[in-house]
């Protein structure tokens, strides 16, 4: 099943095919991170949450984390934001500066929350995507998005850098090969005992695995003790710099 994945991407590979991971700068604007993944459970809030982290610990800049998921605060131990967010700044017909909606995490990581209600990916028009990626790539912030399972075109497209989460699994594998957008680089979880490994997931995306997490149960035990915030694991801090 791999080999007929891996025979339909190389024969749809055109000048859409992405090269080898380069950050793309933009001209002007802040460096905006997406990070995505093609079906749930495969652990992009967790990876995006300890992203911002790693980041905010290893720049001078602070960090903003755009919660397109909302699950971000559960993943970092904070209270759910009782204020707006993303959703109600899309609603609105003259839009505020999003970054009115950050609130602090910690003295370098601030949070832009989902808002009410589920930001469902079938419900953004090509207008708020559009309208959002625009706000978010020339605000001079340095940004990680959480863009949970689905990919959303014109995020990916106007990022600084993309990044698919993935674990070597054939289900999400199948569905990477009809992407119809590449991300510069990937985030592989790798689990022991899958049959797929690192070179088949680089071969039906298209594109190379820039961090390969393993699937510790430490990082786990930090999340549900809402601990992420404040004591990243080191594994996971060390790993993530290779992005960062």
């Amino acid at each position: 099943m791999l080999a007929l994945l891996q025979n339909w991407q190389s024969n749809c590979a055109t000048s859409a095919h992405i090269p080898a991971y380069a950050r793309h700068q933009p001209a002007k604007g802040g460096h905006v991170i997406v990070c995505w993944s093609l079906k749930g459970g495969s652990g992009t809030t967790v990876v995006s949450a300890a992203l911002a982290l790693t980041l905010a610990q290893r720049n001078t800049a602070t960090v903003r984390i755009v919660d397109l998921a909302g699950d971000i605060p559960s993943a970092l131990g904070i209270a759910e934001p009782s204020g707006e967010g993303v959703t109600n700044w899309l609603q609105q017909q003259q839009p505020s500066p999003i970054q009115s909606l950050q609130i602090p995490v910690t003295a370098r990581v601030s949070l832009i929350p989902r808002g009410d209600g589920l930001l469902m990916h079938h419900d953004l028009t090509a207008e708020h995507c559009n309208t959002l990626a625009t706000e978010l790539d020339t605000s001079n912030e340095l940004t990680v998005v959480d863009a949970g399972s689905g990919h959303i075109p014109q995020l990916i497209n106007n990022a600084t850098t993309s990044l698919l989460v993935i674990r070597p699994c054939y289900l999400a594998l199948r569905k990477a090969a009809h992407l119809s957008v590449k991300p510069h680089g990937i985030v592989l979880i790798h689990e022991p005992g899958r049959s797929l490994g690192k070179r088949d997931v680089e071969s039906v995306v298209g594109a190379p695995v820039l961090v390969e997490l393993p699937l510790d149960p430490t990082i786990a035990r930090c999340v549900d003790a809402g601990l992420l915030a404040s004591r990243i694991p080191t594994m996971l801090s060390q790993h993530l710099a290779h992005v960062a």
